[in-house]
């Protein structure tokens, strides 16, 4: 039988089908959340494309939490009913994730082609990887091995707040006017990228704009802040596998950190900083990556 696979981002969604291989590559499809009611009506409309018989099950990675069998998407108005979702789809069974849970799912799925080496390191095999998402929002994945399988907790640590720092505290008071409880996602993601550049400069410009520019303060403030950021989640997990960074602006960004910056920032862990320097970081560029996860969640 066929599973049914969904990416639910803010503003897009990305299905496909799946077996006992996993994800089927020429059953994927991006879908427009503007053009739908809901996400039941998308599902049941790519459904009525591919008509692929009975479904097994239904998982859905989505991009907010999820409380039981509820989620609620972070950027956008659609609340997910796993039983509506059944209803919808004649799924026998409705799993809903995190959409950074569907992506830490995926790591062992990827093809070597769809990571790209950063930061070198030396992995731990049986440690603990880290997946963080940068796009519209933040979040997080911790990656642990169970046996044969992986446990990825949900967490939405995009919300907490960003680390002191003494000198980056005039920052910090501007940030609050958007965002009073300061959280990660106030500078690392694509609206924060905006804001960080107009903090420096009094631009408002879009991400795609801050980029074009080229080199710039934003940039060197961007590089500082993830390291300071990604260091002490890096501890906190003792992510000794590797971090791995995937979602849109991490893409965008990836050629512009500013590794002097960042290095210090990341690995000045006192005694722990040899452990946090071995730590490699990678780019996923798989688009189908929580694809992949919600394949892999099912199928383990």
């Amino acid at each position: 039988m066929t599973d049914l696979l969904v990416d639910l981002g803010g503003t897009h969604c990305r299905v496909g089908l799946g077996d006992e291989t996993g994800l089927i590559p020429d059953t994927v499809a991006s879908l427009r959340n503007a053009d739908f009611r809901d996400l039941a009506t998308l599902l049941q409309s790519y459904l009525s494309a591919q008509r692929p018989g009975p479904l097994r099950a239904l998982c859905a990675g989505v991009a907010g939490p999820v409380r039981g069998r509820t989620a609620q998407l972070t950027n956008h108005a659609w609340h997910i009913e796993a039983d509506a979702l059944a209803k919808a789809t004649g799924a026998e069974a409705v799993h809903l994730i995190n959409d950074l849970q569907a992506q830490g799912y995926a790591l062992d799925t990827l093809a070597p082609g769809t990571l790209t080496p950063l930061r070198p390191g030396t992995a731990d095999p049986d440690g603990a990887r880290l997946v963080l998402g940068i796009g519209t929002g933040c979040n997080v994945a911790v990656v642990h091995r169970m046996g044969n399988g992986l446990i990825v907790p949900p967490a939405e640590t995009g919300h907490t707040p960003l680390p002191d720092c003494p000198d980056l505290r005039p920052l910090y008071d501007a940030l609050r006017a958007d965002l009073p409880h300061l959280p990660i996602e106030a500078a690392l993601s694509g609206p924060g990228l905006t804001r960080l550049h107009h903090w420096l400069t009094g631009e408002r410009l879009t991400p795609q704009e801050i980029i074009a520019k080229g080199p710039s303060e934003t940039f060197a403030l961007y590089s500082r802040i993830l390291g300071e950021v990604t260091g002490p989640l890096c501890l906190h997990h003792m992510a000794t596998g590797g971090l791995f960074l995937i979602g849109g602006m991490a893409r965008a960004m990836a050629p512009h950190i500013i590794w002097d910056l960042f290095t210090p920032a990341f690995t000045a862990r006192g005694p722990y900083t040899e452990i946090v320097t071995d730590i490699p970081i990678t780019l996923i560029t798989d688009d189908t990556a929580a694809l992949r996860g919600c394949a892999r969640y099912l199928g383990q």
